[in-house]
């Protein structure tokens, strides 16, 4: 049933998300630009920087058809680690091992790179709402590719974390690929990375087994 939130306008109960509008390309997307650093938790057998096409590996922003690759990154600690150990909602226990395989890098780029901003009014710009990157995958991948073809030629995209919208990720196109270089911060168990595990673990009350 329709609901009004008491300004007169009757709005049906979200389900899921629109596909992508038909006027996309003459709406003018939110694009903030950055070099970074971004941080970006990896697995320790690839180097920092790699891109994802296989659909079935690629994210929520990845190509429907791994026309393009994808990479993810966040513009904190807090988001890279949420964003990668947070995905299994309810689970707040990390296995250490887990922790053991994966590195922490800085990602940063030669030239400023042109990102949509899904934060703030980014959303309403392009006719789209928080489900985008908080919903269907599929819906999520299909906005990315039109997003990448926007005529304004974006290098990726800016939004909230899932699990913590208070904490910002990137997903960069692979036509960002040759203006980035990383740099190691060590693996996420370490003595290096200590300090800086145990903040997190307090923040999201995750437990270390």
């Amino acid at each position: 049933m329709p609901s009004d939130d008491g300004g007169g306008i009757a709005e049906a109960v979200p389900g899921p998300h629109p596909e992508p509008r038909d006027d996309l390309r003459e709406r003018r997307p939110s694009i903030t630009d950055g070099a970074g650093p971004w941080l970006r938790i990896h697995p320790v057998g690839l180097a920092p920087i790699y891109f994802v096409g296989d659909p079935s590996e690629s994210g929520r922003f990845g190509a429907p058809g791994g026309e393009y690759g994808v990479m993810y990154a966040a513009e904190d600690e807090y988001g890279a680690f949420v964003e990668t150990f947070g995905r299994d909602t309810g689970v707040r226990v990390i296995d250490g091992t887990d922790l053991l395989e994966r590195g922490l890098a800085n990602v940063s780029s030669s030239r400023r790179l042109r990102v949509v901003d899904l934060t703030g009014e980014g959303l309403a710009r392009i006719g789209a709402d928080a489900r985008l990157f908080a919903g269907d995958h599929g819906v999520a991948r299909r906005w990315s590719a039109a997003l990448r073809e926007h005529p304004s030629r974006p290098d990726g995209i800016r939004y909230p974390c899932r699990h913590d919208p208070s904490r910002v990720a990137v997903a960069l196109y692979d036509r960002a690929e040759d203006s980035l270089s990383a740099s190691s911060l060590g693996v996420m168990l370490s003595r290096e990375n200590a300090s800086l595990l145990a903040r997190i673990l307090r923040a999201y009350d995750f437990g270390l087994t």
